[in-house]
């Protein structure tokens, strides 16, 4: 019997060698594909102008930019981990000596003095033509909604907290006499089924002074960032996907005037009214119900109802014809009970009952309406602990010495 030899371990330098080639690869295979969809970095960030003195520069700004990607890209963390990962990394100096002329990867420091200067409009412009060059490649043609409509989730998040006043924009909040001093921010992001999210424009969240009569808010950050979403994509097919807060009349006069369409989270306490007209219509129109089973065994039931054509004036006393859908989904549990778990959203759809047509309703419930979570967790929590391919990142982690709004917006990845 022929003794079985056993493989021999690669050694150090040969390990070495693999993993520097695979580096390569991947690198490599990371160009490629951005350039394939975005040509190249210096067009890429073209929007964006270098506020260095000439005569002082060692590392072309587009070099600085593409930097700050790979931090993200290869969640790194800090602006520390540029040093010790990719300055000292073979294959990324060679990446950036065949890309930029340059010996090797500029430093994190260097990054953070460069970005904290720059114009946060301008990397907006990027990140807006990013989202803007994959819809006119239709690249993101597949994931309309009902075959048409683009998805763009709204939400805020907070992003940054300090215990003293940053800056004369800050928003502040009391709790047990101690204030906290915050910049959030309102993001539209398109959302797809497959939990692709690009990010398309930032609204900052910021009081005009240090002493306002009253509070800038997500819901007027939202009237600013509408009409930048209009401005930015005037004809775009674009579906609202917006939580409880943006229920109201002003929120819907926007979407009609611009437009758009719109699936708005309707809990038991917003808008009283659509919600007693829902409970006394539904009965009569009880063909306006469909019932789905979906997970991997179909173990997972829901139950849709929607009634059409509902006449409601708003505080403005602005006349709006709304629908209300509502999807009541059971989950087995192991004990052997359920769990029951009800959705509601108002919209400007007209939902049908013929045929195949019903089936439009599971489309919009869980496309449209319940695709929004996915800005929170796919889409906030990587833009602030991961990875995220479509978001202009920033290396920055602690503000600088002066105090300006400028600073704080690029600091916090405004365009992002």
């Amino acid at each position: 019997m022929t003794p079985t030899r056993r493989a021999t371990p690669p050694s150090p330098a040969e390990a070495l060698t693999r993993d520097a080639q695979e580096q390569v690869a991947l690198l490599e295979a990371f160009r490629v594909t951005t350039q394939h969809f975005f040509g190249a970095w210096a067009t890429l960030f073209a929007p964006v102008q270098d506020p260095r003195v000439p005569p002082l520069i060692t590392y072309p700004l587009v070099s600085l930019l593409f930097s700050g990607t790979l931090l993200f890209l290869c969640r790194l963390g800090s602006r520390r981990q540029v040093t010790h990962r990719l300055r000292r990394n073979g294959a990324a100096a060679a990446l950036f000596q065949a890309l930029f002329g340059v010996a090797t990867c500029p430093h994190g420091d260097t990054l953070n003095a460069t970005f904290s200067r720059l114009d946060p409009d301008q990397g907006q412009a990027v990140v807006t033509d990013l989202g803007r060059t994959l819809i006119r490649k239709k690249v993101l043609d597949r994931y309309r909604l009902l075959g048409r409509y683009f998805v763009i989730a709204i939400d805020g998040t907070g992003r940054l907290t300090f215990p003293k006043r940053h800056c004369p924009h800050c928003l502040t909040v009391t709790h047990h006499g101690q204030t906290t001093y915050y910049h959030p921010v309102l993001e539209a992001k398109l959302v797809c089924p497959n939990g692709l999210i690009i990010s398309l424009l930032t609204e900052f969240v910021e009081n005009a002074g240090e002493n306002p009569t009253k509070q800038d808010c997500e819901l007027t950050a939202f009237y600013r960032l509408a009409k930048r979403l209009k401005q930015a994509f005037p004809r775009l097919p674009i579906c609202l996907s917006l939580d409880g807060l943006f229920a109201g009349g002003p929120t819907m006069t926007i979407c009609e005037d611009s437009g758009w369409k719109y699936l708005i989270t309707l809990q038991q306490d917003d808008i009283p009214y659509l919600n007693q007209e829902f409970a006394a219509l539904w009965p009569l129109a009880s063909e306006n119900s469909l019932r789905f089973h979906t997970g991997p065994q179909n173990e997972i039931q829901q139950d849709y109802r929607w009634v059409n054509d509902i006449t409601y004036v708003d505080s403005k006393d602005q006349t709006h014809t709304v629908g209300v859908l509502e999807c009541q989904e059971s989950t087995p549990l192991a004990d052997g009970t359920s769990q029951t778990t009800r959705f509601k959203w108002i919209t400007n759809f007209t939902l049908r009952s013929q045929g195949n047509q019903k089936y439009q309703a599971i489309d919009l419930a869980n496309h449209g309406g319940r695709i929004r979570w996915k800005i929170e967790n796919a889409g906030f929590n990587v833009q602030k602990n991961g990875v995220s391919t479509w978001s202009t990142p920033t290396p920055a982690t602690r503000w600088p010495a002066r105090s300006s709004t400028s600073s704080c917006r690029s600091l916090t990845c405004s365009p992002s």
